[in-house]
């Protein structure tokens, strides 16, 4: 508990008005043997000090005049009526009993704290914060009691956290735009309870706008394993939201899905990702051997174009072929999606080659969902999905570094679909 005695002395510099109030609250503080936090702390009383006073200038703004100051020719008779105490839940100092101050007509409805509330809306964020990071609600719950000494049952947390479900129907289902440079999409796998615990899959896509910034356009439950029918589902809601274009959607090569986006967008180039090639190509061999398949690979995807990396790969075929014929087998099969984005700009294939953008994503995912074991339902799963979403770079600063990052690689898709490129400029 920190003590009166650690507050720094003042600086030499005159001090504020704020600072000279905070310096005589402590001062009598001091006098009267009081800590800065804890349970009966300065911090305390000054915060029932502010939003006592806050309601008493609201009802004063509400009546139009001060305690004890009404005209008598004024034409309401409405009057202050005493007080009402309650105590309200607050994200620095717990709980703090106030005096709400009432008014003889019953029409005061105030803002700060209002009628029925009895948490200020900084609670409300903290508990969407700390679900969102994977916490459960009787971990909340928990940590609430911990540090500020406060009880908050499970179901109060529940129905805080059961405020966002139709913040994220709107979202779901919001406008997207028009065009997208790339999508890349993916899907991790949740425990369901729907009768019995079965896993199910949550389907996620990133959009990347024609100015560089990402954005998560859905999450989408689906019914049994992934599969191309039901990413068919996706992708037709992605364009019925507004999405006319997209250049390049980029999967984890699963089968059946060039069919499914030629059928959504028939101008779509479909790539897969090809760190995911090169990580089963490392799961499928000795690691003795990994450091000589890195050298045969390189040439392969690195290639100048779709002949000279089908050249490398017969080398590879042929110097591995008897060794790991599952591995050819690998490269053969996901051949058609993975040489598209050999015949662009090495900007293009850089930001094209991986999925790494969306597998990020669902480990944030993943964490948050490890903790719960399982969902009771499917709309609690994608409610945590969601806020964690919605609690991606609290910083601002990943989304400069993203933009940052795909400028090259815009000013090259500019230039290779210019007569995709909405708008009237030619490139």
């Amino acid at each position: 508990m920190t003590t009166l005695d650690d507050v720094t002395k003042k600086k030499s510099t005159p001090p504020s008005a704020e600072e000279a109030a905070a310096a005589e609250l402590v001062r009598l503080a001091r006098e009267q043997g009081l800590s800065l936090t804890g349970p009966d702390g300065l911090l305390k009383q000054f915060t029932k000090t502010v939003l006592e006073t806050a309601l008493n200038e609201e009802m004063t703004e509400h009546l139009g005049h001060d305690k004890n100051q009404a005209n008598p020719d004024r034409a309401s008779t409405n009057i202050r009526n005493g007080t009402r105490s309650k105590t309200v839940l607050t994200e620095s100092t717990g709980q703090v009993p106030i005096e709400v101050p009432r008014d003889r007509e019953g029409t005061f409805e105030p803002q700060i704290v209002k009628k029925r509330q009895r948490r200020l809306n900084g609670v409300d964020e903290i508990v969407l914060s700390l679900y969102a990071k994977g916490l459960t609600t009787g971990e909340i719950s928990a940590h609430f009691a911990e540090i500020y000494g406060a009880s908050v049952s499970k179901e109060t947390i529940s129905r805080i956290t059961d405020k966002v479900i139709e913040e994220m129907q709107d979202w779901s289902a919001r406008p997207l735009d028009e065009v997208y440079a790339a999508i890349f999409i993916d899907a991790i796998v949740v425990k369901i309870r729907d009768g019995q615990v079965a896993n199910r899959p949550i389907y996620a896509a990133i959009g990347v706008s024609l100015d560089g910034r990402r954005d998560v356009l859905g999450l989408w439950a689906g019914t049994g394993g992934e599969g191309a029918k039901f990413w068919m589902s996706v992708l037709t809601d992605i364009r019925n939201r507004g999405t006319k274009d997209v250049f390049f959607l980029v999967c984890d090569g699963l089968k059946g899905l060039p069919e499914v986006v030629e059928h959504v967008w028939p101008a779509t180039t479909v790539q897969t990702c090809v760190v995911h090639l090169i990580r089963n190509t490392f799961r499928l061999s000795a690691r003795q051997h990994w450091d000589a398949l890195k050298r045969e690979l390189k040439p392969i995807y690195t290639a100048p174009s779709e002949a000279a990396a089908r050249a490398a790969f017969d080398d590879l075929a042929e110097n591995w072929g008897k060794r790991y014929p599952a591995i050819i087998r690998l490269w053969d099969n996901a051949w058609e999606e993975f040489i598209p984005f050999l015949d662009y700009d090495t900007e293009i294939r850089r930001v094209i080659c991986s999925t790494n953008s969306i597998e990020s994503l669902n480990a944030r995912y993943r964490r948050a969902v490890k903790a719960r074991g399982h969902f009771p339902s499917e709309q609690a799963a994608l409610k945590c999905l969601y806020l964690v979403t919605r609690s991606l770079d609290p910083t601002g600063k990943g989304q400069a570094r993203w933009i940052t990052r795909w400028k090259p690689a815009l000013n090259a898709f500019a230039i290779t679909f210019a007569d995709r490129w909405p708008g009237s400029e030619t490139y």
